[in-house]
């Protein structure tokens, strides 16, 4: 990969566990037991560049991980392994992100703008623009948990081009609206073009693709199945697209079943021996390409599970925490508790005043 690029992403996998339940997820989080538990992982090992200026569509089927990419490179979930590296602020746009449903419209506008490290002053200034641009009436000033998907994607568009970011992520958020609004989004995206800034697309509308993206990345459950200049990898895809409407609702079953058990069985280990033997390939006089490569994949990665060490911890401190409350609800002082630790289950005395004790019988 090179060095000139504004979003890198490199060996980069999600891997997501399974639970049944809240309480499932809570028991696994302090299980002392290393017993399996199910895995899906949404993307397999991805690596691509996006340089300054460009537009690259993300395209694939429903549950390829398109949307998982983009959340991870705007910084709204980690990845599980791999580098990001992102050379600028990003601004998400998506029907499900960023909006909290209990504030108004208006209390997001400033939410978001002032996260983004705007002042109120520079807020002020833009107010207007996103308001009229959004044109959601009165509903401004309503809890954005009433709005329809397509008042919410305004709203989102309207701020997100609005603060300036260097990067801007589009996930389907064109999918909805009218055809007026419609057009205020290609002509807003075409201005961030022609100022040179850097966009990913992500839409199922390969018309939408075609118009507006340099380069085209075609996710297929979890892989990067193709990237490249937009017109080959779309023509592709619609040829793809083409043989699986073609298939009997049987084997059109069984081949999105096969995929997605390859997602849940998918072993990172494996993937890692793989990029670290390529490596060695490609670099035959160094000696450390093995702890490069685990380097690579860990380093900059934020674990979401609890190590053994820290599970043991956290139940020997609680262990403490229900003994100190069990001393203070029973009266007694510590030291009287640790030469007689029945005396908290069985007590034979119980405190009524300072230095002064009652017998129970």
């Amino acid at each position: 990969m090179t060095t000139d690029y504004k979003i890198k992403v490199q060996n980069v996998t999600k891997e997501f566990d399974l639970f049944k339940t809240r309480s499932d997820q809570l028991k696994a989080f302090f299980s002392l037991s290393n017993q399996p538990i199910p895995e899906f992982w949404a993307l397999k090992g991805i690596s691509l560049e996006v340089h300054a200026g460009e537009t690259l569509g993300l395209i694939g089927v429903n549950g390829s991980g398109k949307s998982t990419l983009s959340n991870i490179i705007s910084g709204v979930i980690p990845q599980t392994t791999g580098i990001v590296d992102v050379r600028g602020e990003t601004s998400i746009v998506a029907i499900k992100s960023g909006l909290r449903g209990q504030l108004t419209g208006l209390e997001n506008i400033r939410l978001k703008a002032l996260m983004m490290g705007m002042t109120n002053q520079e807020i002020d200034g833009m107010l207007d623009d996103v308001v009229a641009f959004a044109d959601i009436g009165d509903f401004l000033y309503q809890p954005v948990k009433s709005y329809s998907s397509g008042m919410k994607s305004r709203l989102g568009f309207a701020i997100a081009v609005h603060i300036n970011p260097d990067i801007l992520i589009i996930d389907e958020a064109l999918s909805v609206g009218d055809d007026t609004f419609y057009q205020k989004c290609v002509e807003k995206i075409k201005e961030f073009k022609d100022e040179g800034k850097t966009i990913i697309f992500v839409s199922h509308s390969l018309k939408q693709i075609e118009m507006i993206c340099d380069r085209v990345a075609w996710i297929q459950y979890g892989d990067l199945k193709q990237i490249g200049a937009t017109e080959p990898v779309v023509k592709e895809y619609r040829e793809f697209i083409k043989w699986f409407k073609a298939l009997s609702k049987k084997d059109k079953r069984k081949y999105q079943k096969e995929a997605k058990e390859k997602q849940k069985h998918f072993d990172i280990k494996a993937y890692q021996e793989e990029v670290t033997a390529e490596r060695q390939a490609a670099e035959p006089d160094n000696p450390h390409v093995a702890k490069d490569v685990q380097h690579d994949f860990y380093s900059s990665v934020i674990s979401e599970t609890m190590p053994l060490r820290t599970k043991i911890f956290s139940w020997a401190l609680l262990i403490v925490l229900v003994f100190l409350m069990l001393v203070n609800v029973s009266g007694h002082s510590l030291t009287n508790v640790v030469s007689n630790p029945s005396s908290i289950l069985h007590p034979t005395s119980t405190l009524v005043g300072p230095g002064v004790t009652k017998s129970v019988k």
